[in-house]
């Protein structure tokens, strides 16, 4: 069973203009559009249950605190009411803006939905003031966001879940063909994991380049196509795009490591052959201050709400082992600069001296060293690492300006040292907390596969990308991906 909301492999729905039969008149295209509409459908019915369900909680919290009456829905929404076809139209066009409506798996998550909802708020709270509306409290407009953005989120969420358990049981599959030699294939494989999106993946037999893959194509049974060689040539390249558009198959590219090196350039007009600017991969300006602003205020919040919780962690940590209860470990941060990186004692004192007889005993790869049974890690230090509290005292570092809430993972002086070059470009931007490796696998991908994932942060960055991490860097935790 064919698995895009689409079909043809195209998220938006194009067919290829050379087909023999017109897309449109295609079975696979009349199921296609039905499947869209209905997800499109039901995602705006959750938007806007979810809206609702926001505002009138925000309306029911401040007729508790502020007039206290009895919460019936008339009575709430006497004024409201006349504002909600309005809302919802807004909500519904800025989340379309922002493709929040999108094909499954190019559909953006809780850090775009908290954006949507800000810019929905702002919209109307402008319009409001623009037209002469009375406000008794601003304070609603803040409240209802978060309400907003929490059900919205919540509801969204479940959504996925149970959509991807219904397509699995349903067999749907994302049938992918992998284009390259053996061992470029088998490691593309491993990488992809078992699916994207909530679809899995059913990878069909590998064939080469030629005649063989030409006759897969027009099989009609391949969804997408992932090609893996990066010695094939530019020539072979277009042949095989060609072929699998003019079967109406998406092509796919696992991009070489040198290509994650590359900020996204900057066309230059007026020349006979395309130019690009190649920028490098710093925040400065606008964008430090608003990260540096966003890093302070949520330290501050977790620092001053987290304390009850960090006495009884120093009081563990005393009673389980003799030591410290901080441990300043070295580590190498901005513009390759060491500083002291604090975090909750896990280990028994005097653990780094002696971890070069462990090195034969090491499970990770590159330049990372991890155990996971390390014999030096205490009994409190298992439960700390296991949801990861022992990294929490990073938000001091945060705050002398010597780490990020997110960014790139800061690493020991030991894993440093065996950095490649082209690794040191991560070095660009202020070492994270958290980061991409956290919510993608974290040590179950090789070194280089999260030295890309920090090229991809570093050139894509935005507030809304740090939120979405932090976001889902619990659930990761939680569900203990890659942690050791």
């Amino acid at each position: 069973m064919s698995t895009d909301e689409l079909p043809g492999g195209y998220a938006d729905g194009r067919g290829d203009v050379r087909a023999v039969t017109p897309w449109l008149l295609s079975p696979s295209a009349l199921k296609g559009i039905v499947r869209r509409i209905v997800s499109v459908a039901v995602l705006v019915v959750i938007d806007i249950g979810g809206l609702v369900l926001g505002l009138y909680g925000a309306l029911a919290l401040r007729s508790y605190l502020v007039d206290p009456k009895p919460i019936l829905w008339n009575l709430l929404w006497t004024h409201e009411t006349d504002w909600l076809p309005f809302l919802v139209l807004l909500l519904v066009l800025v989340f379309s803006r922002g493709r929040l409506y999108a094909a499954r798996e190019v559909r953006e998550g809780a850090g775009r939905i908290v954006q949507s909802v800000v810019i929905v708020a702002l919209i109307a709270l402008a319009f409001a003031i623009g037209t002469g509306q009375h406000f008794t409290t601003f304070g609603l407009y803040a409240v209802a966001t978060l309400f907003v953005a929490i059900f919205v989120s919540g509801f969204r969420w479940s959504y996925e879940l149970a959509s991807a358990s219904v397509m699995r049981s349903l067999g749907v599959r994302r049938r992918t063909l992998l284009v390259g030699d053996e061992a470029q294939v088998a490691d593309l494989r491993s990488k992809l994991g078992v699916g994207r999106g909530g679809i899995d993946y059913d990878f069909l037999p590998d064939v080469r380049i030629g005649p063989a893959l030409n006759e897969a194509l027009a099989s009609g049974v391949v969804d997408e196509v992932i090609i893996a060689d990066t010695a094939l040539s530019e020539a072979a390249l277009l042949d095989v795009v060609e072929a699998a558009h003019r079967d109406g198959v998406r092509v796919r590219i696992a991009p070489r490591t040198t290509e994650l090196l590359l900020e996204r350039g900057e066309y230059i007009p007026g020349q006979a052959v395309p130019l690009f600017e190649l920028r490098p991969p710093v925040l400065a300006g606008a964008d430090w201050a608003v990260k540096r602003a966003f890093d302070v205020v949520v330290a501050l919040l977790i620092v001053i709400i987290g304390l009850p919780i960090w006495a009884v962690i120093a009081l563990a940590i005393k009673l389980g082992s003799r030591g410290p209860v901080f441990y300043a470990d070295r580590r190498v941060g901005l513009n390759e600069r060491e500083f002291h990186m604090l975090k909750f004692r896990t280990m028994v004192a005097g653990a780094a001296a002696v971890q070069h007889e462990l090195e034969s005993a090491n499970e990770a790869s590159g330049a990372l060293f991890k155990i996971r049974n390390d014999p030096r890690v205490t009994g409190v230090g298992k439960i700390l690492r296991r949801f990861s509290l022992d990294e929490v005292p990073n938000v001091i570092n945060v705050l002398r300006g010597e780490m990020s809430l997110v960014g790139p993972r800061p690493l020991p002086l030991r894993d440093h040292a065996l950095l490649e070059v082209w690794h040191r470009r991560r070095s660009h931007v202020l070492p994270g907390m958290t980061g991409l490796w956290q919510i993608a696998g974290r040590s179950d991908l090789s070194f280089d596969d999260l030295v890309r994932l920090d090229f991809y942060y570093l050139e894509n960055w935005s507030l809304w990308l740090d939120i979405s991490i932090l976001i889902r860097t619990l659930p990761a935790v939680v569900a203990r991906r890659g942690a050791y």
